[in-house]
């Protein structure tokens, strides 16, 4: 493998005194109170990610759908991490917790603590968007939430799918009441074949050559029933263009599946970090695309999965931040529609 540059991470460093960094933005001070193929698994053993990453441990569990009251089908996924405070007027918490189960009806659901390492209280009127939102859309299920603090315009912006083959747009002013966009992604924006485009996350992000300042990846299907993951720019986080080629094929770094991308910088480059399918390892991989994301520096194992509860071997769909400088990744811990929301630390 060649060389790579050492580079350091910018979700960063919270300030002193209670500031925060969560997905890359960091806000104020804190208020006082698939089916198993014939791809060779990726190698077990300790993760080799670039110099000067944390190396994240498991910590605990944040939360179990059995211990939730809305649990329509007995499973969550999809966590995303948001630092509230200094955002937005009189916040729950510090932090806000999105997510979702995902079979019908799925919903997206809100928790909300004081720590990145709990507790998180489940939000009383989950959940904050259904599968029925008339007059906008009527579909089996939503699921897969990613918000994004847009600094633009002081908003907090949902992502979802509902169904697989569309991702939509709502925007909020709370984190709690949102109101409809528009559609953004949908298979039809891609190659005749794709099946699904679901599991997008959207980060601010700047490519001139491209006029964009906002990144889109997401978990791509068709077919072949072979998941990579794709990508999208924007200008403004609604409008949006995407590749017609996978940035991450399944194949290139020996899975049958791939999904749950997230970016990371450091050091003034860009990387993709995604999970593979349990039965290529269940770990969480990491490829080094570039600022301009036309590298493929297919780096191996970011998170290495526990074989112990509650990961059971598989690691899935990250979201990242840091507390008064300690960073944390909140992820999905075990089995697919079986496992729980987990925090590591770094």
């Amino acid at each position: 493998m060649s060389q790579i540059d050492r580079r350091k991470f910018l979700l960063g460093a919270a300030a002193a005194g209670g500031a925060l960094t969560v997905g890359g933005l960091t806000a104020g001070p804190a208020p006082a109170a698939v089916p198993a193929g014939p791809a060779a698994p990726v190698p077990a053993g300790p993760a080799a990610v670039p110099a000067g990453f944390p190396q994240y441990k498991y910590v605990k569990t944040l939360l179990k759908p059995s211990q939730l009251k809305y649990n329509p089908t007995g499973e969550i996924i999809f966590p995303c991490i948001r630092g509230v405070a200094g955002r937005i007027a009189s916040p729950l918490g510090r932090y806000y917790l999105y997510y979702a189960p995902h079979d019908a009806p799925g919903g997206i659901c809100l928790a909300y603590g004081n720590s990145l390492e709990g507790p998180f209280t489940e939000y009383t009127a989950n959940p904050i968007v259904k599968n029925n939102w008339s007059p906008h859309h009527n579909v089996s299920h939503v699921s897969s939430p990613h918000v994004m603090w847009n600094e633009d315009v002081k908003e907090l912006w949902l992502y979802y799918h509902g169904e697989n083959t569309t991702t939509r747009l709502a925007r909020s002013k709370d984190g709690i009441n949102f109101t409809y966009d528009k559609g953004v992604l949908s298979t039809a924006m891609l190659p005749a074949g794709t099946t699904e485009t679901s599991y997008a996350r959207v980060f601010r992000h700047d490519l001139p050559s491209r006029g964009a300042r906002y990144v889109m990846v997401f978990m791509t299907n068709n077919t072949s029933n072979h998941r990579d993951i794709g990508w999208g720019w924007s200008a403004d986080g609604r409008n949006w263009s995407f590749a017609q080629q996978p940035l991450v094929r399944h194949e290139e770094v020996g899975a049958v599946n791939i999904g749950g991308p997230h970016l990371l910088y450091r050091n003034n480059t860009t990387y993709v970090v995604y999970n593979s399918n349990i039965e290529n390892g269940g770990n969480i991989l990491i490829t080094e695309v570039g600022n301009d994301f036309t590298r493929a520096n297919h780096l191996g194992v970011f998170y290495n999965s526990l074989a112990a509860a509650p990961e059971n071997g598989r690691a899935a769909a990250p979201s990242f931040g840091s507390d008064n400088g300690v960073p944390y990744m909140v992820y999905e811990a075990g089995e697919r529609l079986a496992g729980a929301i987990a925090v590591a630390r770094g």
